[in-house]
């Protein structure tokens, strides 16, 4: 089974595909995919950091000197949301909206929220309790990023229901090749999103209070501050980003264990592990596969050329199983050391949010291993959702 994003079987176990790639190179063509795959650790990493390359190459180029088509003008709402976020930005307003972002988004505030995230993640294994199991997607997994976010932007309870809706909506657009339909559902929770913080926004002007909202309203340098397009594309990255890769790690994580039930009893034995267990997760089966990037100038991998104009594939999952940088990659290694496993990027994009994702990935892991908690037991084995960019399982269903 060779690289195959459309195809169930690659989904499910990637794995196999990634070592076939790492032998036959470091830059390979998919005619399939009409990218350059890049399935190396080294090469990856260094990708990740090179200036050559780009999430976007509209601060350089238009459409038509890059070589491609402007996306249809229907499609505005959610370019307009994505191009304004730190993800898609480059330097230097990347610079820029990330020091601003960063004076309200400290690691303060994501240690003044860990006891509420300890809470909200007891209460969640509480229910999934009392109901003598269920699918961990749904009872766990999904809701404690969406409240996490929310507390963190100081989105009323009453308000929370469309954040989980919208996020999945929107993400459909960073799989390949999505179809009208994905775009269409995108642009409508671009719109609606943006309309509901554009709301959020003006009340914490009018009353400010200790929420992230009111942090990024405050937030000043000698540049200025963030435009309200720029405060709404923050607020909607953090969502997306940090739920999706949390929720996913969540799900496929336990699968994980699972399927090695040694590792699993003895993380219950010794949960002072949960730290080094959470980046070894997220280094075996990563929640993100891949990253694209755009050829902003001509580079050279492995003796292979690649054109401006070119987009690269860089497949963090491949990476993450790389044995160059990874003792015996394809073992669960509760306790791996060295582990600078690419998950949450490199260089400039690397995650902003990734202190707060293990923040809550130590809690949901923690209050399910907890003292007291009988040990989950799977129901049957899971299916994986269609896609494969941000990959996942459409249920884990459980019981004590």
């Amino acid at each position: 089974m060779g690289f195959d994003p459309w195809d169930a079987a690659f989904v499910a176990d990637p794995y196999p595909a990634y070592r076939e790639l790492r032998e036959q190179g470091r830059a390979i063509w998919s005619e399939a995919t009409g990218q350059w795959l890049v399935p190396h650790y080294a090469d990856v990493n260094a990708l990740l950091r090179d200036r050559r390359l780009g999430r976007t190459y509209l601060h350089r180029f238009t459409h038509e000197e890059f070589g491609r088509e402007a996306p249809p003008p229907a499609h505005e709402p959610f370019h307009v949301l994505n191009g304004n976020g730190l993800l898609d930005l480059e330097d230097p307003a990347h610079a820029r909206v990330r020091r601003l972002v960063a004076k309200a988004f400290t690691p303060r505030t994501v240690e003044q929220l860990v006891p509420a995230v300890r809470r909200m993640a007891g209460e969640l294994v509480a229910g999934l309790l009392a109901d003598g199991g269920g699918d961990l997607l749904t009872a766990v997994a999904e809701p404690l990023p969406v409240a996490v976010i929310a507390e963190l932007l100081g989105v009323p309870e009453s308000d929370r229901g469309p954040l989980r809706p919208w996020s999945a909506d929107i993400c459909g657009m960073f799989e390949l090749r999505p179809d009208e339909e994905t775009a269409r559902r995108a642009v409508r929770a671009s719109v609606e999103f943006s309309d509901y913080l554009r709301g959020l926004i003006a009340e914490r002007r009018e009353r400010p209070g200790s929420d992230l909202i009111s942090g990024l309203i405050a937030a000043h340098d000698e540049e200025g501050r963030l435009s309200e397009q720029e405060m709404i594309s923050t607020c909607v990255l953090l969502l997306n980003a940090g739920h999706e890769a949390t929720v996913n790690t969540t799900v496929n994580g336990w699968w994980t264990l699972f399927r090695n039930p040694d590792r699993l009893a003895d993380l219950r034995r010794n949960p002072e592990k949960l730290s080094t267990a959470v980046d070894e997760l997220l280094r075996f089966d990563t929640p993100l596969q891949m990253f694209e990037r755009w050829v902003l100038d001509d580079i050279e991998i492995g003796g292979v050329t690649i054109p401006r104009g070119a987009e690269v594939a860089l497949l963090f999952g491949s990476a993450n199983r790389d044995p160059a940088r990874f003792t015996d990659p394809d073992a669960l290694d509760l306790v791996r050391a060295d582990n600078p496993h690419l998950s949450f990027g490199a260089g400039i994009h690397y995650c902003l949010g990734a202190p707060l994702a293990r923040r809550e990935l130590e809690a949901s892991f923690g209050a399910l291993l907890a003292d007291g908690i009988p040990p989950l037991r799977l129901v049957r084995e899971p299916r994986w959702r269609d896609g494969y960019v941000i990959r996942g399982l459409e249920e884990l269903l459980v019981e004590f």
